[in-house]
């Protein structure tokens, strides 16, 4: 029996499948497309997605067939990051690593099985990786996943990611093996590292960030292979490091009276 606690209003249960479905697809969808891949019928999405088009949760192209993300999804998305006090933080270490490194900067959340990127600052080179804010990586595919992951025990990395392990590449670990050997060297060596795990081209180093409860977020620096070699593995992993222990002392338990002041400690 299902308990009150556990009780969902069906309508609203469709509404966040249709959200969580188009946030994912890499196109827009048609009524029978969604109807499909949902399992809802074409009546009953009519209603559904007339309404989240009318409250701008949705979008329509100019044939009037194929839905998308609306804007006010990109305005509520948004302000998570906006009120999310460990996010606003590491603000000032995010832009200092950027500012050092001129690479791109990452800030990831394991929410499920998944890395989700919640602050990112831009590289200044030409050559550089795209992202977005709000993208959903397997954690065992994104160097920021492992770092997490690395923190954990074996038993708990198991509960935590969903068997069979996605494949991005040919390079993705998926091998439980592989995976727990891997996660074994990150915790040896402090740091984690992908190469072309998560997407061809692209080299991570990353590092988990301590907050109030269980390790949950990370850092990591995204790099074009071509210029990550291991000389600049280790220079990225060195200041991921210190990064990470005036993050222990001052950024997430800041004393009274130190505020942002930190970042003192890191030039």
């Amino acid at each position: 029996m299902i308990n009150a606690s556990e009780q969902t209003v069906k309508s609203a249960d469709r509404v966040m499948q249709i959200m969580e479905l188009l946030a994912n697809r890499p196109r827009r969808a048609t009524l029978s497309e969604i109807s499909q891949e949902l399992g809802i019928p074409v009546s009953s999405l009519h209603g559904l997605l007339r309404t989240m088009r009318r409250r701008m949760w949705l979008e329509v192209d100019e044939t009037n067939t194929r839905f998308g993300i609306g804007i006010q999804a990109l305005l509520v998305g948004s302000s998570y990051t906006r009120s999310d006090e460990l996010v606003a933080r590491a603000g000032p270490m995010l832009d200092w690593l950027s500012e050092t490194t001129g690479e791109t900067v990452h800030y990831g959340r394991i929410e499920g099985s998944h890395i989700v990127y919640l602050a990112k600052r831009e590289s200044k080179y030409q050559l550089r990786i795209y992202s977005a804010v709000g993208r959903r990586i397997p954690a065992n595919a994104a160097g920021l996943g492992k770092a997490i992951l690395a923190e954990c025990g074996d038993d708990v990395v198991r509960g935590l990611l969903d068997w069979p392990l996605p494949r991005m590449t040919s390079n993705t670990l998926i091998e439980p093996a592989d995976l727990f050997r891997d996660l074994a060297t990150v915790r040896a060596r402090r740091y984690a590292t992908e190469i072309e795990e998560s997407d061809y081209g692209l080299g991570c180093v990353a590092i988990a960030v301590p907050g109030p409860g269980p390790m949950s977020d990370a850092i990591s620096f995204a790099v074009p292979t071509a210029r990550l070699d291991p000389g600049r593995v280790r220079q990225l992993a060195d200041l991921l490091m210190q990064a990470q222990d005036i993050a222990a002392r001052h950024l997430i338990f800041p004393r009274e009276g130190r505020g942002d002041g930190y970042l003192r400690n890191l030039e």
